[in-house]
C-alpha cells in the first residue's frame, strides 16, 4: 500500500469514527472577557469578594480576561441599577452583592430589587457576634434580653449603617425575645472602628459586628462575646450560638453574585458553570482559608429561593423598627 493509499484510509477512519484524535476538548463556554462588578467602594468586602472571584475564574483559563468595576452608591443599589439597565442582556457580566443589599434596596425604596437580576449563586458569609465590654454587668445573654424585655429603649445596640446586617440583627433578637420591637434603640456608625470605640467606651451597652472584625478584642478579654448567629457552634470559636441559649434566631451576612436580566437558559447555565468552576479552584479556596470566610455556597434555584425569604425576613424587621413603610 502506498503512501497515498495509506493517508486515504486513515482519514476514512477518521471520517467513520473508527479512530480518536488526541485533540484537547473545547470550552462550552469561553467569553473574551468577563466583568464583575463590586458595587461598593474598594477594600471593602463586596470588592474584596469580587477580585476573589476575578483571580479564581482567571486560574481556570475558560475567561482570557476578567476585570472588576467598583460602582459604590446607597448600598450598592447605584450598581444594581446599571446591571439591570445598561447591562441587560449582556452574558459577559456579573455583579457582587450580598444581604446588605437587601435592606439597602427597602430603605432606599429602589426601583430596581434583586428580582431584575438572573441569580447565579450564594458565595461565602460570616456570622454575626453579641458583644459587651468585658467590665459589664451583663454576664450572659438572659441577662441582656431580660435588660431588652424589661425596657427596649434602654439598651442601646451599636452596629454599623441603619438597615444593614448589624442592624437586622438586632430587631431579629429584640422580636425572638418577645421585646417591643417598635422601641429598639439602635446607633448605626460608619464603620467597625467607630462601632468598637462606643462599645468599648460604654456609650452603648451591647454591639453587633462580624466576628472577625472585633476577634481580637474577644480573645484578649476587652470585649466579652454573648452569642453568634450561627445556626450551630463554629469550629474554632469558643462562643455559644443564640439558639441553645433559646433565642431561636440564625443570621448569616452572606455574599452572592448574580448576572444580568435578560439571559436565556443557555447563558445562565453557561455563567453558572463558570462560577461553579471557580469556588471548585485551589485559588478560592486559598482566599477563603486565608480570609477566614465561611464556605456558604449555594447555587442556581436553591438561591433564588434564598432570596426570597431573606426578602421577607428582612421586610419584616425593618418595618417593625420604622425603617421601611
Amino acid at each position: 500500500m502506498n503512501r497515498r493509499t495509506l493517508i486515504a484510509s486513515a482519514v476514512a477512519l477518521v471520517l467513520a469514527g473508527g479512530l480518536s484524535l488526541n485533540l484537547a476538548p473545547t470550552p462550552a463556554f469561553a467569553l473574551e472577557e468577563l466583568r464583575i462588578i463590586a458595587p461598593a467602594s474598594p477594600g471593602g468586602g463586596w470588592d474584596q469578594t469580587a477580585r476573589a472571584m476575578q483571580e479564581a475564574i482567571q486560574s481556570g483559563g475558560a475567561v482570557k480576561a476578567v476585570t472588576v468595576e467598583n460602582i459604590p452608591g446607597a448600598g450598592g443599589t447605584v450598581g444594581l441599577a446599571q446591571l439591570a439597565g445598561q447591562e441587560q442582556g449582556k452574558d459577559n457580566v456579573l455583579m457582587v452583592n450580598g444581604l446588605v443589599m437587601v435592606g439597602a434596596i427597602l430603605t432606599n425604596k429602589s426601583a430596581v430589587t434583586l428580582e431584575n437580576t438572573t441569580p447565579i449563586a450564594r458565595l461565602t458569609g460570616e456570622y454575626e457576634v453579641i458583644v459587651v465590654p468585658g467590665a459589664s454587668e451583663i454576664k450572659t445573654l438572659a441577662d441582656l434580653v431580660a435588660k431588652l424585655k424589661a425596657d427596649p429603649g434602654a439598651v442601646a445596640w451599636g452596629g454599623g449603617s441603619a438597615g444593614g446586617t448589624d442592624h437586622i440583627l438586632a430587631g431579629l433578637i429584640a422580636k425572638a425575645a418577645g421585646a417591643d420591637v417598635t422601641k429598639l434603640n439602635y446607633v448605626p456608625f460608619s464603620g467597625g472602628g467607630e462601632a468598637l470605640a462606643a462599645v468599648m467606651g460604654g456609650h452603648v451597652v451591647a454591639g453587633v459586628s462580624g466576628y472577625s472584625e472585633w476577634e481580637g478584642q474577644i480573645k484578649s478579654g476587652e470585649l466579652r462575646a454573648l452569642a453568634i448567629s450561627a445556626p450551630e457552634r463554629v469550629a474554632g470559636i469558643d462562643i455559644p450560638t443564640l439558639k441553645e441559649q433559646g433565642v431561636d434566631v440564625e443570621l448569616a451576612n452572606w455574599r452572592a453574585i448574580v448576572a444580568a436580566p435578560g439571559l436565556n437558559d443557555e447563558q445562565k447555565k453557561a455563567l453558572l458553570a463558570t462560577v461553579d468552576a471557580a469556588v471548585k479552584s485551589d485559588s478560592w479556596k486559598k482566599v477563603l482559608a486565608a480570609k477566614n470566610w465561611t464556605d456558604l455556597y449555594l447555587p442556581g434555584d436553591d438561591f433564588v429561593k434564598l432570596v426570597a425569604t431573606e426578602n421577607a425576613r428582612v421586610t419584616e424587621v425593618l418595618k417593625g423598627i420604622g425603617l421601611v413603610q
